[in-house]
């Protein structure tokens, strides 16, 4: 796969909410990868890596993004802020604001407002889950025209997640720090705000993933059926936690990505 050329832009026009420097790491940003035009369906998916909510995976980030542009998705990646500088709320601020962000300048890409969607591994698939199910609209008043649309991703894919508390402490303690408010611990177990507003979902777990054990997309996927919301889930053997992109989860991913006309249709060989 060709490497494509790339944009990187920031979240915000100044400093961002809650920074405390001006160094990179102080700066949310998303990277734009788009499609060739002529397979462009006008769809967009934002990428939000894994890595503990302490990094970034590479390999969960741009690679992943070029996948997506090259089924015709323009494919952002966010550079979210990351603990331990910074912790709750910042991470969910800034992929809140990169919702918001692609969705507000959606004409500048030839993307459809309502095509919007997001992707994210392990504790980036929690930030996703985070954002599909704490939904806010916009404020019709804000100064900030960003600000003025909605925050809510209209499909969702999440890759090994964090959703639940109990099995994953360690992540829960750099993003949370010692002894969290229920209701902040409440708010965070994402299976338990699953509801009618809740955008379509793919789920991929390894059965014997280890780091993040596949209890959590059980209970998200279990969330979604009661709520009557549409999902896949990949649920099988797909190898260590933090495998990535692999065609076991990412060939039928891009068939339902077709069902819900995000995904160019499929090329004769």
């Amino acid at each position: 796969m060709q490497k494509l050329k790339t944009t990187t832009v920031p979240l915000w026009p100044k400093k961002a909410p809650g920074a405390k420097g001006k160094a990179i790491d102080d700066i949310p940003t998303l990277e734009i990868f788009l499609p060739d035009p002529e397979i462009a369906t006008g769809a967009a998916i934002i990428v939000m890596p894994g890595g503990g909510y302490v990094g970034h995976a590479e390999h969960e980030g741009a690679p992943v993004a070029q996948w997506l542009a090259a089924q015709g998705i323009t494919g952002f990646v966010l550079r979210y802020r990351l603990a331990w500088t910074y912790q709750h709320p910042i991470p969910f601020i800034d992929a809140k604001r990169s919702i918001r962000y692609v969705r507000a300048h959606a004409s500048d890409w030839n993307l459809d407002p309502e095509r919007i969607g997001v992707l994210g591994f392990s504790a980036g698939g929690h930030l996703v889950s985070m954002t599909a199910t704490h939904i806010e609209e916009g404020n019709p008043n804000d100064k900030d025209p960003v600000e003025r649309v909605s925050a809510r991703p209209n499909a969702q894919i999440l890759v090994y997640p964090v959703i639940t508390l109990s099995p994953n402490f360690g992540v829960w303690w750099n993003i949370l720090g010692d002894n969290p408010p229920h209701e902040i611990i409440h708010m965070f177990c994402t299976e338990r705000h699953v509801n009618a507003q809740t955008p379509p979902a793919f789920l991929a777990h390894c059965i014997h993933d280890v780091g993040v054990p596949v209890m959590n997309s059980d209970l998200y996927a279990a969330a979604l059926k009661r709520a009557g919301i549409p999902y896949e889930y990949v649920r099988e053997h797909l190898g260590d936690h933090g495998y990535g992109l692999v065609d076991r989860w990412g060939v039928p991913c891009v068939k339902w990505l077709r069902t819900l006309g995000y995904a160019a249709p499929e090329r004769p060989e």
